[in-house]
Parts: structure tokens; sequence; C-alpha cells
């Protein structure tokens, strides 16, 4: 049994190996391209527009919420990284309904590529908005003892960003997997509608933690002074 899309190999030439992983990564953005040249061929301001054009604004809106809900800023400046990362991890999860379809979350090195984008995004966002001193006091506070501690604690959540993924995603693959062999009929189907509804759960967590650890890193303090002083 094929645990990850990593051991599915399609082609190999010496160091190079076209795995799941690779050609379903690409089946997905090719995907969202195809969606993205659909929904933006024809743009209208009318109330006469698309399906797909419909479907992308009614999407971007909800993220676009979600982001000032969190930030309580504007969300322009955040809502390319944070809408690609979203609907990636939520097509990749929801196309495993497609016989034949391994989910590219399903691989370490996805989840792991994903967090990082994350964990660089994290310093890039706050330094376009606090500057690079102004971000750095946040490792020295409230005493420079706590600068380790503050960088583990940042890597720590990166990789805790990619193994809940990767295992959330590959472990209901492998259910889904066993229980088509043990039980070929009607129970592996509710288990993959099952599957679909939480693979989209996950994509949504992933998002928001990634809004959440984005968020922290680029709050200013007067903005945190001032939001303090509303609540008293």
């Amino acid at each position: 049994m094929k645990v990850t899309p990593d051991n599915i190999i399609y082609w190999q030439k010496g160091f190079f190996v076209l795995n799941a992983t690779i050609v379903f990564t690409w089946i997905v953005m090719g995907l969202l391209l195809l969606v993205s040249w659909l929904a933006t061929r024809t743009l209208r301001t009318d109330p006469r527009i698309s399906y797909w054009q419909n479907f992308l604004e009614s999407i971007f809106q909800y993220i676009r919420n979600q982001i000032r809900e969190v930030l309580r800023d504007e969300p322009s400046r955040y809502l390319p990284f944070l809408g690609t990362l979203f609907l990636f991890i939520s097509l990749s999860n929801f196309l495993t309904f497609v016989p034949g379809y391994q989910p590219p979350t399903g691989s370490l090195s996805t989840t792991g590529a994903l967090a990082v984008c994350v964990f660089f995004a994290v310093p890039l966002y706050g330094i376009m908005r606090k500057g690079v001193p102004g971000y750095l006091k946040h490792y020295f506070q409230p005493t420079w003892f706590m600068f380790p501690f503050h960088v583990i604690s940042e890597i720590s959540r990166t990789l805790a960003l990619a193994i809940r993924l990767f295992g959330n995603i590959m472990s209901g693959t492998l259910i889904a997997a066993i229980l088509i062999s043990v039980v070929p009929l009607f129970l592996p189907v509710v288990m993959q509608a099952f599957g679909l509804l939480i693979g989209q759960i996950h994509a949504y967590i992933f998002a928001v933690l990634a809004l959440v650890y984005i968020a922290s890193g680029s709050r200013t303090e007067g903005k945190q002074e001032r939001r303090e002083g509303d609540e008293g």
C-alpha cells in the first residue's frame, strides 16, 4: 500500500523522479490557473457577470472578510498570499473523489514547503509593516533572554503546520483505502464524503493559522494599545 504520493513513481531518470506528488501538484496548479482565466477573461462590473466571476468573487470576498476580522486592517496586502494558500490546499483536498487522484497535501514535502512559505511570510509582512528594527525588537521582548525562545517558537510552529496537515490528509487517505479493501460498498462512499468535508476544514485551519502568525508579526504596538484602550 502506498502511504504517501511520494512513493508513487511514474517516471525516473537518474536523480530526477516524477512522482504523484509532483504530477498532482501541477494538475492542481493548472486547474487554479484555468478557473482564474475563465473568471477574468470577461470581467464585468454590471450585475450581469459570468458564473465563474461570481463564484471566484464570492470566495475572495469571504477570504477578505476573514483577513479583515483577524488583522483589523485592509486585507488587500495579504489577500494574494493567503488566498492562494487556501485555494491550493482546498482544491488539493477536494479532488480526492476523483479515481486515481492522490492529494499532494498527503506528502510531507508539500506541506513542509507550504509551512516554509508561511515561515518566511511572517517576517516579510512584519518588516513591510514595522520596518526591520521594529520587527526584530519583538524577539527581545520583554527581555533579551527571550530571544532563543522566540526563535524556537517560530521553528516549532512551522513544523507543527506541516505535520498537522500532512498527518490529517495522509491518515484520511489511508483509512479510506483500508475501508475500500475491507468493505467495498456503502461505507467507503460515506467516508469519502466525510473526508471531503474534513479536507476543507483543514485547508481553512491552515490558512487561519498562517493568518494568525502573520497578524502577530505585523501588529504594531500603537495599534495594540489603541485596541486595549477601546476594550477598556
